[in-house]
């Protein structure tokens, strides 16, 4: 290591973070003993931060009084700036440790299935160019799921969903003591085969659809059509269920009956030539969500998560659905 000729840059050279701790507090505490009891540290380490200090100064901090030690004048001036140092260190510190997290944290994510073809690959192709140190780990869940592997810390970020007026939305009593932060909204689109007399109209009032056979999604989208049929007046015939967005697309094709889809699902496979999709007249939607554990969005590789996908939007993902036709 080359010899520093300059004092000044010799005696800042010297100058550490846990050197500054110990001499403030020894100026607090009074001794060796009560100072390395009031920072967890041994005696004998505190003895030998100290000579360490003063091998590379070539200043004393401290010095023998009786039995005991005090601080020197070095030693006193050392601790009068002891606040501004260690606050000063110590947020570099806290910087400086983001981004080496940021360049060697990972993520480990949890989403619903239509995320994973939509809204999961651009995101993890957008902290691939932003943040390449980051590693995504990614499991598909629905949104119950989902918010238990984040209670459990098998997860540090779960994409969720819900429906307005969901009574069983996980987000409630299952998600106490998680961060839930809304994320957007997706519109929820009527399917309908491309012959069918309300496949001209520009929106859908469900009703006109109480005669038509329904095939049902998921659980949650199953209870939320009955929850919106319910509302216009009538009880769906579900014919058929299926968790398979594209089967459901292949059946409403064939006239086998009619549906309702998120437009992520949509989004998810290229268009069944045979089905049109329109809004329904209440232009019912379906609500996102982003759950961490408390705090978490602190965590440098989630924060950076979290700025991606609020920087793609649900709209970004939406960009291969097109117009309703």
């Amino acid at each position: 290591m080359p010899a520093i000729d300059d004092p000044a840059d010799q005696i800042a050279a010297a100058i550490d973070l846990q050197s500054v701790r110990v001499v403030r507090a020894i100026a607090e505490h009074g001794t060796l003993t009560a100072a390395a009891a009031a920072l967890g540290y041994s005696q004998p380490a505190v003895s030998q931060q100290l000579r360490r200090f003063e091998e590379r100064s070539g200043l004393a901090l401290v010095e023998r009084a009786g039995r005991g030690i005090r601080l020197t004048q070095a030693g006193r001036l050392l601790a009068r700036h002891a606040h501004a140092v260690t606050t000063a260190l110590e947020a570099a510190a806290g910087e400086l440790a983001e981004l080496r997290g940021l360049r060697a944290g990972r993520i480990r994510l949890v989403a619903f299935p239509s995320a994973s073809a939509t809204l999961v690959p651009r995101l993890i192709a957008a902290l691939g160019r932003s943040h390449p140190g980051i590693s995504v780990t990614y499991v598909e869940a629905e949104p119950p799921e989902a918010v238990a592997a984040v209670r459990a810390d098998r997860a540090d970020l779960a994409v969720t969903f819900s429906y307005p007026g969901d009574r069983d939305d996980p987000h409630r009593a299952s998600a106490r003591g998680l961060d839930v932060r809304p994320f957007g909204e997706e519109p929820v689109r009527v399917v309908l085969p491309a012959g069918h007399p309300a496949a001209d109209l520009r929106e859908v009032e469900l009703e006109a659809l109480a005669r038509d056979p329904w095939i049902s999604g998921c659980p949650r989208c199953r209870g939320h059509l009955l929850e919106l049929a319910d509302d216009a007046g009538f009880v769906p015939r579900i014919v058929f269920e299926t968790d398979n967005f594209v089967a459901v697309e292949g059946m409403v094709a064939q006239g086998i009956g009619v549906a309702l889809l998120p437009s992520l699902a949509l989004a998810a496979s290229p268009r069944h030539p045979g089905v049109v999709t329109r809004p329904t007249a209440r232009a019912d939607v379906r609500s996102l969500h982003l759950v961490t554990a408390r705090g978490g969005a602190r965590v440098p590789a989630v924060a950076a998560a979290i700025a991606a996908l609020e920087a793609l939007g649900v709209g970004g993902a939406l960009d291969t659905i097109g117009s309703d036709v």
